[in-house]
């Protein structure tokens, strides 16, 4: 019964190469008890390492992995990494591969989640972007990594605190602003808080990828905030889970 209910996840909605794997899982299907309920895969939030564990292996199992993923320790950095391997410093906010069946994984709980491929098949990454890294450049750095032109490249957003959701301070809002001028477009004052904003990390990625000639992007529909049944979010509920976003190609 584990093994039905967690099958489901979120698809990466793009129009990509058939060997392209790319999803953002859901909340429910594992063995996770409150408040990490309950198919949570951080290893950093203080569930139990062992549901944890089973957790990760059932990510496998249920969606065919080719391997267990190497799980970045996610800092809030511009740092890539590239699969395979070597090292031990898993310090890093996103990962590239250029090889078949490396596996690309990313956590989130409100941060965005991005899916990178080429039309070619022969290239995946995957980002987290949290507010800081997405306004230090986490995007850049990862097509940086990318060898096809940048007009081949395409990006999935996965799930992330949406527009109506994401309160920032003005000081956050200039950070983006001081990067790029069209980061104006994507805030607007909060209604219901005086000197708040509520700012669209969407549209702000976007607006980045944009800048690095990549055009072709896909998702941003969901809001982790809002959508409890489905997603983890730490703007909600604090003491919570994360959600793995992946990619990998045959």
């Amino acid at each position: 019964m584990l093994k039905d209910k967690m099958m489901d996840a979120l698809q990466a909605d793009w129009i990509a190469p058939g060997n392209i794997h790319g999803f953002t899982t859901y909340r429910q299907g594992g063995v996770s008890q409150e408040p990490y309920t309950s198919f949570n895969l951080g290893n950093h939030v203080g569930d139990d390492p062992n549901a944890v564990k089973i957790n990760r292996n059932l990510l496998v199992e249920n969606f065919n992995l080719p391997q267990l993923p190497v799980f970045l320790t996610q800092t809030h950095s511009i740092r890539v990494i590239t699969l395979p391997f070597e090292g031990t410093d898993l310090d890093a906010d996103a990962v590239y591969t250029a090889q078949p069946n490396q596996v690309c994984v990313v956590m989130t709980a409100d941060c965005l989640p991005v899916l990178f491929t080429n039309k070619a098949g022969t290239e995946v990454a995957a980002a987290h972007a949290g507010w800081r890294g997405l306004c230090d450049g986490i995007l850049e750095e990862t097509i940086k990594c990318f060898q096809c032109p940048r007009d081949e490249i395409i990006a999935w957003f996965g799930p992330a605190i949406g527009p109506n959701a994401f309160q920032v301070g003005e000081d956050v809002m200039k950070q983006f602003v001081a990067q790029d001028n069209k980061a104006k477009q994507a805030f607007i004052a909060d209604p219901n808080t005086e000197g708040k904003f509520l700012g669209n990390l969407y549209q702000i990625a976007s607006q980045r990828l944009h800048n690095m000639g990549v055009t072709n992007i896909s998702g941003g529909e969901h809001c982790t905030y809002e959508e409890q049944d489905k997603f983890f979010s730490f703007r909600r509920d604090i003491n919570t889970g994360r959600m793995a976003t992946v990619i990998w190609f045959e």
